[in-house]
């Protein structure tokens, strides 16, 4: 029998995907089977209690899956018009020296350790947030988002941090798609009289719609397990509250700060089932966000 290159590297690709599928299934199962013995001491409570207390052995993740989503979720919001503005600007307005410095600085504030964006928001953002930002809101205390006084360490750093993390990502993955836009759609446009902002948003948005929702998708994953930079700014207290002025805590921030220190079988177990929730919570979001890029392809 004659020996195919073409069945024996789909055969080697299929194996890859394969391998893929097995390690997520094998992940997902090592961390059921791990945080099973929380789950069955505290049932849904686990995932509703408000009570995270080792010495107590009552452990209740609902702050920290707040925590997880406002953080992320307010960056995200932050971050989406930023990174586009961004990416139009360098694409679209921006002088090619110009173009070339900023893509390069972009470039470089996404390969920034987390550490080391976690000690700027110490020595920078939190003497910022507690000196500045919490006088220029503080005519809008009657807004529970900008409720109550800050040491700096709280959501609003986090928040912060994140956005700084996150928008280069998505600043990157939107340029390259506005570059690829075909140049004679946008010249039939100003062919007919069209403004560069009617372009840019009739033309280079719309034919860029699923690249930018890529990016979206990629971010949000970033945001909502950053760990380390979040952990050093936003003040490691389980809070469920509206105010960004308040400190919180996250899913990946205490599994980093407690798992070392969990001794006992409860415990351990607990800290596991806060990985099991974090790992439901990005696969529903790449779900979604596959799902999203389907129906935006078609």
């Amino acid at each position: 029998m004659k020996f195919s290159f073409d069945k024996a590297f789909k055969a080697i690709t299929v194996i890859f995907g394969l391998l893929v599928v097995s390690i997520v299934t094998l992940l997902f199962y090592e961390l059921l089977i791990n945080s099973f013995y929380a789950l069955k001491v505290f049932g849904i409570n686990f995932f509703l209690g408000r009570v995270w207390s080792p010495i107590k052995n009552v452990f209740g993740a609902l702050p920290f899956i707040y925590g997880t989503l406002f953080t992320a979720t307010l960056a995200l919001l932050v971050a989406i018009p930023l990174s586009i503005g961004i990416a139009v600007f360098l694409t679209e307005i921006a002088p090619k020296s110009v173009k070339e410095m900023l893509t390069t600085i972009v470039e470089l504030i996404a390969a920034i350790p987390s550490v080391v964006i976690g000690l700027w928001g110490i020595f920078f953002l939190i003497p910022f947030v507690r000196i500045y930002l919490q006088k220029a809101l503080s005519p809008f205390s009657f807004i529970p988002l900008f409720a109550g006084e800050t040491s700096g360490f709280c959501y609003l750093t986090a928040i912060l941090v994140l956005i700084f993390m996150i928008t280069p990502i998505m600043t990157a993955i939107c340029k390259e798609a506005f570059e690829h836009v075909p140049a004679d759609l946008k010249e039939a446009m100003y062919a007919l009289g069209a403004t560069r902002y009617e372009v840019i948003r009739h033309i280079t948005i719309p034919y860029t719609r699923t690249a930018i929702a890529a990016g979206i998708i990629l971010a949000y994953g970033r945001a909502l397990g950053e760990t380390l930079a979040v952990t050093m700014v936003i003040g490691n207290r389980p809070n469920i509250t509206l105010s960004l002025l308040s400190p919180g805590y996250t899913l990946a921030a205490v599994i980093a700060n407690e798992f070392l220190e969990a001794t006992k079988r409860l415990y351990i177990s607990s800290l596991i089932g806060l990985g099991l929730i974090l790992f439901i919570i990005s696969f529903i979001v790449n779900l979604v966000g596959t799902l999203l890029l389907k129906r935006l392809g078609k």
